[in-house]
């Protein structure tokens, strides 16, 4: 096997290997980090796109999109995520489709003491291009030729599996502005054969725990520090920081919201982050970027990825009942 196939398949391995994806804004994609954060909103319907690019200045750009909507009901709350994510040479892409199913329940009379529960349930597909990777057979022995066969011959180059995931959140809501919320959740549980030959290579599960805190410091000012574990297998990741959130002056005229907010965030032993929101009544929009501090940076020189998130909420409306009306007396 000459070094190129060897690099391919060192290549496959790694992949087959891989963590799931993850978020620098992971606040901001609730479904993806926990189940259990299904129908977690003020409001009715909640759509939320999310757009990550990383990579460009090293290699040809890792891209992930994604897309949910989650919604309320009297018994359960329900939504729908699917993301697509494309990486490398080879164009490795990842296509996962699930439906998410919550329940909550309320520990005290007031609803300061909740906990909620919640399941996925989805798709998982992944496939390779092998004709995007090239080979000494198609050197013509004076120049590279890619239109020459490169007489290999691939098993497969796709895999279609069912991915099952669960969580658990506890929330303490003294008001809208002032609450705590610690949740945990596996993904992965069925632990499914995601290698492209015939190795079974099984996807680790991948846990996930959060801590996320929001204070009122005055009339214009919030601040919202969390934090975020995950561990893969072998790989860990710890991500640490916090916003703070400005309300714009006029923002309680006419029930018009409109708030910035700004953050700072650490990848440990890969990157620190910088974000920046604006909400303006039912939208948001954040955009956040990734100055990489890791091994990789003689070669990323300190350029990581750049990500977005959009998020909108609505609101059904509810006419008032009015059970009988006292006509004017005109005598």
């Amino acid at each position: 096997m000459n070094r190129i196939i060897i690099l391919v398949a060192l290549l496959v391995n790694f992949i087959a290997y891989g963590q799931d994806i993850h978020w620098s804004q992971f606040n901001d994609n609730p479904i993806f980090q926990n189940p259990a954060n299904t129908g977690e909103f003020v409001g009715d319907t909640r759509f939320i796109g999310n757009f990550r690019d990383q990579w460009r200045s090293v290699s040809v750009p890792f891209q992930t999109l994604n897309v949910c909507v989650d919604r309320k009901s009297k018994q359960f709350n329900y939504g729908v995520l699917m993301f697509h994510d494309q990486a490398g040479d080879g164009k490795l892409k990842t296509i996962e489709a699930m439906i998410t199913l919550s329940k909550t329940f309320k520990l005290s009379p007031d609803s300061i003491h909740i906990i909620s529960g919640g399941i996925s349930l989805g798709i998982n597909h992944r496939q390779v291009n092998s004709d995007a990777f090239y080979f000494d057979s198609q050197y013509n022995g004076y120049i590279f030729n890619p239109l020459l066969p490169t007489n290999e011959t691939f098993q497969t180059d796709r895999k279609t599996n069912a991915n099952i995931g669960i969580g658990a959140q506890y929330g303490f809501n003294i008001s809208s502005r002032h609450f705590l919320k610690i949740g945990i959740s596996a993904f992965n549980l069925n632990q499914p054969n995601q290698g492209f030959y015939q190795d079974v290579i099984q996807r680790d599960v991948r846990w996930v725990g959060q801590i996320k805190y929001s204070q009122a410091l005055n009339a214009r000012w919030d601040l919202l520090p969390s934090f975020q574990f995950s561990k893969q297998g072998t790989y860990n990741e710890v991500m640490v920081g916090s916003s703070i959130r400005y309300y714009l002056p006029g923002s309680d005229r006419n029930y018009i919201y409109k708030a910035l907010l700004m953050g700072v965030w650490a990848r440990a032993r890969d990157a620190q982050i910088l974000s920046i929101g604006c909400e303006y009544k039912d939208w948001f929009v954040g955009l956040s970027y990734d100055i990489n501090t890791s091994k990789l940076v003689p070669a990323s020189k300190a350029r990581g990825g750049f990500e977005i998130a959009v998020r909108y909420i609505m609101y059904r409306f509810k006419p008032k009942r009015i059970d009988h009306r006292v006509c004017p007396d005109f005598i």
